[in-house]
């Protein structure tokens, strides 16, 4: 979650952005479940609309752009420690990041179960299936 106060794109005024992250900390500690978390950064705003008509443009026509950081690594990094010293049989990834794809390789290539997490409205990149032993698709209430 990003914390901080930014400039706003037009006006040029403070906004502080606050965002709680109670969940993923609940999250956390759910029996053998592990959050990676990386490093929110800002970096600026877009248009809502394009074309825009620069003589009539408020704040509200533009959006954060938000970027997150690590988080791919550190997935990875513990792939390969758990298929390294064998502490698990299986890594269900919640993730549709390509970036994994090298990590999942190397855990199914040591012979752990790969599981990944299909959430609802989110289409799984091929090449993260391809390595993966399993596709789970699931629904939130």
């Amino acid at each position: 979650m990003y914390t901080g106060t930014v400039k706003l794109p037009v006006s040029g005024t403070d906004y502080t952005f606050n965002a709680s992250d109670a969940w993923l900390h609940a999250l956390s500690h759910k029996d053998l479940f592990a959050v990676r978390r990386g490093v929110l950064k800002f970096r600026g705003y877009k248009p809502l609309k394009t074309p825009v008509a620069p003589s009539t443009l408020t704040d509200a026509d533009f959006e954060p752009i938000f970027e997150q950081k690590g988080v791919d690594m550190r997935i990875g990094l513990d792939i390969a420690a758990y298929s390294d010293n064998h502490g698990v049989d299986r890594i269900v990834l919640v993730s549709g990041d390509t970036d994994c794809v090298p990590a999942l390789k190397y855990g199914r290539k040591a012979g752990l179960q790969t599981v990944v997490i299909e959430p609802p409205k989110m289409k799984i990149a091929p090449e993260l299936l391809a390595h993966a032993d399993f596709k789970r698709v699931i629904s939130l209430p």
